[in-house]
């Protein structure tokens, strides 16, 4: 065999070094994960949505499952009282509740997660036809009977508990969670140092408070922690004070006129992440659309990644 001549040794030797090397590998997270977008923590990839109405006033308290919520919204209800729209896809509690009845305001504001199931405890006569035919999986009790129970040492109508496995398993063509606009990242620059935070609805009034430790901001309820049946009490990373349009419905309760917050639409709005405030605006000109938030000069309002509050506040 002739040996192998010095220009040709050198073209295999310049060969072997030019070969890419491989790419390093990342820390990110598997295939079979993605960022939630209602959390931007790691999640498995294509998991249903559940809304759940959960009640929130003095007697329904400590309410269960709130705290494995991904997403809680906080809506005006009658008689200036609030109530939960627990969003869960991630993570499912064992029993969620008190279960209450759905409104207006909840058609609008899940239009955007296209077809999430909807788990409630009944309706006005007059709006079931509406919720029949919102792009939902409707799972009140008379369709996902297995799902529910009542708690007998709780007064009606504050005893009525749900299984969101059993919720989802009720409701197959439940969508999956997608893009609702959310931006997750760094904090932005500027802000305010915050960290007490107080949202007074006509009834009710939610106070924020910053742990540093924790990162995470603790939630109260008309002076008191809101705390959980499970034990501990709910916090969250992110709190979004989102201020939109409240008109009366043309739905009534026993306590009078519901209200309805349009979710549909552009205001202003104030973000509390890592001890401080923000202050932008929300934007969702369709009910099929997501909603952005952004800052003064039009950039994209990030929040911090963990379970997120959003407060619709009457502007």
């Amino acid at each position: 065999m002739r040996p192998l001549t010095i220009p040709l040794l050198s073209l295999l030797l310049l060969s072997a070094c030019s070969t890419p090397a491989p790419p390093p590998s990342s820390p990110s997270i598997s295939a079979a994960e993605a960022p939630s977008p209602l959390t931007g923590l790691p999640t498995a990839a294509g998991q249903p949505v559940l809304a759940v109405k959960v009640d929130n006033v003095s007697p329904a308290r400590p309410q269960t499952g709130l705290t494995q919520a991904d997403l809680l919204y906080l809506e005006p209800v009658e008689g200036g009282l609030t109530r939960f729209v627990a969003v869960f896809s991630s993570r499912l509690p064992a029993s969620v509740g008190p279960v209450r009845s759905a409104r207006e305001s909840d058609l609008e504001l899940l239009q955007q997660f296209q077809r999430p199931a909807l788990a409630y405890s009944g309706s006005a006569p007059e709006l079931a036809p509406r919720i029949g035919a919102a792009p939902l999986v409707p799972v009140p009790p008379d369709k996902a009977r297995d799902a529910y129970t009542h708690d007998s040492r709780r007064a009606a109508p504050h005893n009525t508990y749900a299984s969101p496995e059993k919720l989802l398993a009720a409701a197959p063509g439940a969508g999956a969670v997608r893009d609702i606009g959310f931006r997750f990242g760094t904090a932005p620059e500027g802000g305010a140092e915050t960290t007490q935070h107080v949202v007074r609805y006509p009834a009710a009034v939610v106070s924020l408070d910053y742990n540093p430790q924790e990162q995470r901001w603790r939630v109260g309820m008309d002076g008191a922690p809101l705390a959980a049946a499970e034990g501990g009490a709910l916090s969250v990373g992110t709190v979004v004070v989102q201020k939109v349009v409240v008109r009366d419905s043309p739905f009534r309760d026993s306590k009078g006129t519901s209200p309805f917050a349009q979710t549909v639409g552009s205001g202003e709005a104030t973000v509390l992440r890592d001890g401080r405030s923000y202050q932008g605006r929300w934007s969702r000109p369709a009910a099929d659309n997501g909603t952005t938030f952004t800052q003064p000069g039009g950039q994209p309002l990030t929040f911090a990644t963990g379970p997120l509050l959003v407060l619709l506040v009457p502007a």
